[in-house]
């Protein structure tokens, strides 16, 4: 059984209260909450063995070296990636998916190509694409949502063509919740020769993944939403095409020689590692894969489907609410974003955040999904391992007293 009360107690901060009444966190879809295993690794870490990685010939800094290391083997793992060579630490999926755009876009993108990139994309995997596109000439097209927030699968297949060369999607919408049909998308953009960019953000801390399986050729996802300390994040790429690409960052630790006038790079993962890294931080990314594996990943997504099936029944009965994305839970994570009436959201949030229930309001960072819905912002609860019924019930609670006093 999935025992959320015991994982609950391996979360020092939901077990506070303001004013006697209990926290109801429902925003992990913007970072979720860290269990002691994750905070004893990290003070072990500045605690015991704390020091520079790759650099000193002295027991701190090998001890050092080595569980850094081991953290990558870990995720690599984690996500069935062929080769830990392949798993390249970066400080979120921001700076992952940039990498992409300006390590290989730059190089391998110019005028007459296509940038393909869905409607309801975060803009850290939108805006790199329009700034690539600026720079090389290429056009960057956008392929659309259904009504129901789903991909318009026949659109997506009418735009692919030759002159598609990248394509950039999430496999999980941090608005709409949609899990997009991921392996078929990826297999028709690699039929035109496109190269795939997935953004997991949402998905891998979620959902069991597989890149070797799904087929993708760069992933992007952070450790902050997954358990693990934030400034710490990953790029998985095959490692054909990262070998190819020239580094993002120049400096230390990413080269092999240095001359005056001229340097060669390290071998992968660290020729795209500059500078000191996030060392502990890592560490910490490593000890939340071993957490969630300890849980199992397909457990963790039994158990969301199932708070999502009861969250949407809750929230759709709800006078006012209207959810957005689609309303199968089998079709979608445990993100779910909604507008109330006329409410703004920021005035929703503050309102539930006097009965300690925290909440998301605004575009989150998908602006321009908003205007396409034609709603400035929205409101956004969201589940993860930690969460159940009785905090759905405490939302849907404050949500029908928030609508008393707005009279909707």
């Amino acid at each position: 059984m999935f025992d959320v009360d015991a994982i609950r107690r391996d979360f020092p901060l939901l077990n506070q209260q303001t004013n006697g009444k209990p926290l109801v966190y429902l925003d992990s879809a913007a970072s979720s909450q860290k269990p002691l295993a994750v905070l004893d690794a990290v003070d072990a870490c500045y605690r015991e063995y704390y020091a520079n990685v790759h650099r000193g010939i002295y027991d701190l800094s090998e001890k050092s070296s080595d569980e850094y290391e081991k953290a990558r083997k870990k995720i690599a793992r984690f996500i069935n990636a062929a080769s830990w060579r392949e798993l390249i630490f970066t400080r979120n999926a921001t700076e992952a998916l940039n990498l992409v755009a300006y390590s290989w876009g730059l190089e391998n993108l110019r005028a007459g190509d296509t940038i393909l990139v869905s409607d309801m994309e975060h803009h850290a995997n939108l805006v790199p694409w329009q700034q690539v596109a600026r720079k090389t000439g290429a056009t960057l097209t956008i392929f659309p949502t259904t009504v129901g927030g789903l991909v318009d699968m026949e659109a997506y297949k009418r735009l692919l063509n030759p002159s598609v060369k990248l394509v950039a999607f999430t496999l999980m919408s941090n608005v709409l919740g949609t899990i997009t049909p991921a392996k078929e998308m990826i297999a028709l953009a690699h039929e035109v020769g496109a190269v795939v960019v997935a953004d997991g953000a949402q998905s891998v801390p979620h959902l069991p993944t597989d890149v070797q399986a799904l087929d993708c050729d760069f992933m992007a996802f952070s450790g902050h939403k997954m358990l693990a300390p934030s400034g710490i994040g990953a790029l998985w790429g095959r490692k054909s095409l990262l070998n190819e690409m020239p580094p993002f960052l120049t400096g230390g630790d990413m080269i092999k020689e240095v001359h005056y006038d001229y340097s060669e790079w390290n071998q992968l993962p660290w020729k795209f590692e500059a500078g000191t890294p996030a060392i502990a931080q890592a560490i910490g990314m490593g000890a939340a894969v071993d957490y969630l594996n300890n849980l199992g990943m397909a457990a963790i997504r039994r158990h969301e489907i199932e708070l999502t099936t009861y969250a949407l029944d809750r929230l759709s009965r709800v006078e006012g609410v209207n959810i957005l994305g689609p309303l199968d839970p089998a079709q979608r994570g445990g993100a779910i974003a909604f507008t109330f009436g006329d409410i703004h959201p920021h005035d929703l949030a503050s309102m539930l955040n006097a009965d300690n229930v925290a909440i998301r309001a605004g575009h989150h960072c998908a602006q321009p999904l908003h205007d396409k819905l034609n709603i400035s912002a929205s409101a956004r609860a969201s589940f993860y391992i930690y969460n159940k019924p009785e905090e759905v019930d405490q939302l849907v609670v404050s949500l029908n007293a928030a609508r008393k006093v707005f009279a909707i």
